[in-house]
């Protein structure tokens, strides 16, 4: 089993950044893929970022792509977001998850919120 933590939400006001952490604890997860997602208000949950277990592949959702980015720390049980140049339609529950590979994810964190103010 693995247990997902974020932190780092918060309110940044528009153009401003924020770094969202992701800890894993539990089994290994150095050979598991892990991504961010998010649920804007009043949304369905959707697709951010995504790494690879060696950290070869990154994807990201256009509406994100070189505005965030995403990296796993030196001992692999943390993941982080960088959010940069934030924008109101940023705003939203930022969730962490890992799984056997990029495309399925079967551990979710609790979520971290991210309000941007315009």
């Amino acid at each position: 089993q693995v247990q997902l933590v974020e932190s780092g939400g918060g309110l940044v006001q528009a153009g401003g950044s924020l770094r969202l952490s992701c800890a894993a604890s539990g089994r290994t997860i150095g050979n598991l893929a892990m991504g961010w997602f998010r649920q804007p208000p009043g949304k369905e949950r959707e697709f951010v970022a995504t790494i690879t277990w060696n950290s070869a592949i990154t994807n990201y959702a256009d509406s994100v792509k070189g505005r965030f980015t995403i990296s796993r720390g030196n001992a692999k049980n943390t993941v982080y977001l960088q959010m940069n140049i934030l924008k109101a339609e940023d705003t939203a529950v930022y969730y962490c998850a890992a799984g056997p590979y990029t495309g399925h994810m079967n551990y979710w964190g609790q979520g971290t919120q991210v309000t941007v103010s315009s």
